[in-house]
C-alpha cells in the first residue's frame, strides 16, 4: 500500500468532530474546524487507515480544500444558553442563588374550583421554610376570553433561595 493512496480517520479528542486527512499528513499540526483546538494529526496504523480507490486519488480527481476557520479577537457570543437547572438541582448546589416565583389565581381555577391557596401551599413546601425570602401580593388584569373583558385578579410572588 503506498501512501499516497491511504487516508487517515481521526477525531478531535475536544469536540469529538470526525476528520479524513490524507497519509502524508500525519505528525502535521491542524487547527479543529469545528472547535478551532489545535490538534496533531496521527500516525496511520490499520484502526485509522482506509485503502483509497486508485483511480479516486489519482492528481486529476484530487481537489484542494482549503478550510476557513474564523478567528475572533475576543471569547465569541454565546448562541445557546443553558436553561436554569430544576429546582431540586439548584438546591443541591452549595451556594444558593435567590429566584422569583409569580403564582396567578387564574392560573390555579380547574373546573370552576379555585386551588389558588393549595398550588402557593404546596410550592412554599416544597422550597422549604427556610429558603423562603419574601412573598408579596400583586394584581394583575388579563383578557377573559370567555367574556371578551378586562378582569382584574390577584397572585403573590415569592422570593426564595434555590
Amino acid at each position: 500500500m503506498s501512501e499516497t493512496n491511504m487516508d487517515i480517520t481521526f477525531m478531535c479528542p475536544n469536540c469529538r468532530q470526525e476528520m479524513v486527512v490524507d497519509s502524508a499528513d500525519a505528525g502535521r499540526d491542524v487547527d479543529c474546524p469545528a472547535c478551532g483546538s489545535t490538534i496533531t494529526i496521527p500516525e496511520a496504523d490499520p484502526a485509522n487507515v482506509r485503502q483509497l480507490n486508485p483511480i479516486a486519488s489519482s492528481a486529476a480527481a484530487k481537489e484542494d480544500r482549503h478550510y476557513s476557520v474564523p478567528v475572533h479577537e475576543a471569547p465569541s457570543e454565546v448562541l445557546i444558553q443553558k436553561p436554569n437547572p430544576p429546582l431540586d438541582a439548584a438546591a443541591k448546589e452549595g451556594e444558593k442563588k435567590l429566584r422569583i416565583k409569580s403564582i396567578r389565581r387564574v392560573d390555579c381555577m380547574e373546573v370552576g374550583h379555585d386551588l389558588f391557596d393549595q398550588k402557593v401551599t404546596e410550592f412554599l413546601e416544597h422550597i422549604g421554610e427556610g429558603n423562603l425570602v419574601n412573598i408579596s401580593t400583586l394584581s394583575y388584569t388579563h383578557m377573559d376570553m370567555a367574556t371578551r373583558q378586562l378582569i382584574t385578579d390577584y397572585g403573590v410572588m415569592i422570593v426564595y433561595k434555590g
